[in-house]
């Protein structure tokens, strides 16, 4: 019984949201190895912050949906985001964190931080790249912008065909250049995802991207 008391309800939800990303850092490294990598990432039912200092992409797309998976105490959860989807992207100076509070043994808070593409000429490259995002502050720049659209005509995500009103408000472009990025995202998936330069460290505090 006291074993189960010292493991307690926080030292579980560091397990949930340090196995996922374990797996996904060693799925990085086989990738990185051949060249590529397929990925999906979601923080156990918790929010991430992602900065970089530009983010371009062709074949922009942009509409609603919901994101759903578990939270931490293992219920039911979604949240409303707005998916930004890009043909293929480029990344410049990313950076990724999430934080895990209270954790048991007198570690406190613990913030996992994730960096790639740091150097400008071998940015992160992503192909059929999609983000739920909850909140986004950058400077925009679209070329062929199209706002307006319904999301069936837009490029609904595949999978999510469900969680989208085909005929809701949505916009697409061109191309997109965000600039001095800083988002709150719920979920990343890509066809591939190439990390140059990647660095993780797990850091004591809260010590988040922004």
């Amino acid at each position: 019984m006291s074993s189960q008391i010292r493991g307690g309800t926080r030292w579980k939800r560091f397990a949930l949201v340090m196995v996922p990303t374990v797996v996904a850092t060693a799925a990085v490294g086989v990738g990185l190895a051949q060249g590529a990598l397929a990925a999906s990432f979601s923080v156990s039912g918790q929010s991430f912050k992602v900065t970089a200092d530009q983010l371009h992409g062709h074949n922009f797309v942009q509409y609603g949906s919901v994101a759903t998976g578990k939270s931490l105490d293992g219920k039911d959860a979604a949240h409303a985001v707005a998916v930004s989807g890009f043909s293929d992207a480029t990344i410049t100076n990313m950076c990724q964190s999430v934080v895990t509070p209270n954790l048991p043994f007198g570690l406190g808070d613990v913030t996992l931080q994730l960096h790639a593409g740091t150097d400008a000429k071998h940015p992160v490259e992503a192909t059929n790249l999609y983000l739920d995002v909850e909140s986004l502050d950058a400077d925009a720049t679209f070329k062929n912008i199209d706002i307006g659209v319904a999301a069936g005509d837009a490029g609904i995500q595949k999978g999510t065909e469900k969680k989208v009103n085909p005929n809701g408000f949505a916009q697409r472009a061109e191309e997109a250049t965000l600039t001095h990025v800083k988002q709150t995202a719920w979920a990343t998936t890509a066809g591939t995802f190439k990390l140059s330069n990647l660095s993780l460290r797990l850091k004591s505090g809260d010590q988040e991207c922004y």
